[in-house]
């Protein structure tokens, strides 16, 4: 199971609690963990990722084992921490302006 923390306007759109459980077949990779949190809460499909090109929407970063992963292929694999459940992936709201 992959653990993935939401940031406080998605988990309260999926009505659910801050960190969920889903299951990931191999590779883990961000794109997998995507496809597979959009199948099982499909009222966040679009929230974090364009419907059409998959790209990841503008103010949102992805973080594992205390690295940004944001700016890494979708299709590269995540740590293996995360792979195992033993880390969370963290979904992060963006701040702007300044």
């Amino acid at each position: 199971m992959i653990r993935v923390v939401l940031p406080t306007h998605l988990w309260r759109l999926a009505n659910t609690s801050r960190e969920v459980e889903i299951q990931v077949d191999e590779p883990v990779s961000l794109a997998a963990v995507l496809e597979a949190l959009e199948s099982k809460y499909p009222m966040l499909r679009g929230t974090i990722r364009d419907h059409v090109t998959k790209e990841r929407r503008a103010f949102l970063r992805f973080f594992a084992c205390g690295e940004d992963l944001t700016h890494e292929s979708p299709q590269a694999l995540l740590p293996e921490p995360v792979r195992i459940g033993e880390e969370p992936l963290r979904i992060v709201g963006a701040m702007a302006g300044g």
